[in-house]
């Protein structure tokens, strides 16, 4: 029996265009939609924090999938081949 603990699970590289794009969409909100008197106040900001933030996660988002795409070929690259067994 062996006695190595298993690796603690990983955090997804997603998580941050995710957290981007959620705030990146709150603020959309509350500079496009909103009819709350209260958020007029910051209608400005919240309208390029929008544009900012989404712009961002999306390019984000390309780039991390662009690099675990390049990271999985590499993998496979790196891992010999089996031979069939019959």
């Amino acid at each position: 029996m062996s006695n190595r603990k298993p690796a603690p699970p990983q955090i997804s590289p997603y998580v941050f265009p995710v957290l981007l794009a959620g705030f990146g969409l709150w603020c959309f909100y509350d500079g496009w939609l909103t009819t709350d008197p209260e958020m007029m106040k910051h209608q400005l900001f919240n309208r390029i924090a929008s544009g900012v933030l989404l712009l961002w996660a999306a390019i984000d988002f390309v780039r991390t999938h662009k690099r675990e795409k390049t990271e999985a070929i590499k993998a496979a690259q790196d891992t010999p081949e089996q031979p069939p067994t019959a």
